[in-house]
């Protein structure tokens, strides 16, 4: 029994400093990374694709980022170590996403980070893979499942964390 009682303290512990975190890096992005890794001043975005240079087109790129436009910069080059093709991208006009903006998911930068994460998966496998619905249905009405419910609903924006 104290056991039990031990492991779900743990796991609330946990999930509390999970919110706890994301709360804090969405207020105050610094604030969720090392000092050392803040993100780049340049504002370009990357995903490794499995495919070589030479099949990826900057000019004919996956509807996520064609939806972008003119909107953004997009370069592709091989990646490090000859494991293939860095994908990246930026807003060409970097407007600073307030915390309210990235709190309701209206956040421009997050909207291209999902389109290139997207676009890796239909250059990669020629379809976006999705989490709902849920193969094996709906998940228990727990503590664990609905922080699983939650954080599957903010996925598709910030990625799994």
């Amino acid at each position: 029994m104290t056991n039990a009682i031990g492991n779900v303290a743990s796991l609330a512990a946990r999930a509390g400093g999970s919110v706890v975190r994301q709360v804090r890096s969405a207020v105050d992005p610094s604030a969720a990374r090392p000092a050392d890794a803040g993100q780049a001043a340049s504002g370009w975005l990357a995903v490794t694709v499995f495919r070589e240079p030479a099949e990826i087109d900057p000019a004919q790129l996956p509807a996520p980022l064609a939806e972008f436009g003119d909107r953004i910069e997009v370069r592709v080059r091989p990646a490090p170590g000859g494991k293939g093709t860095e994908l990246a991208a930026r807003l060409r006009d970097r407007p600073s996403g307030s915390a309210a903006q990235r709190l309701s998911g209206k956040d421009p930068q997050a909207d291209l980070r999902s389109a290139l994460r997207k676009a890796k998966q239909l250059i990669e496998v020629g379809e976006v893979l999705a989490v709902d619905p849920a193969p094996h249905g709906k998940r228990s009405a727990t503590p664990g499942g609905a922080l699983l419910e939650a954080w599957t609903k903010v996925a598709p924006k910030a990625g799994v964390r």
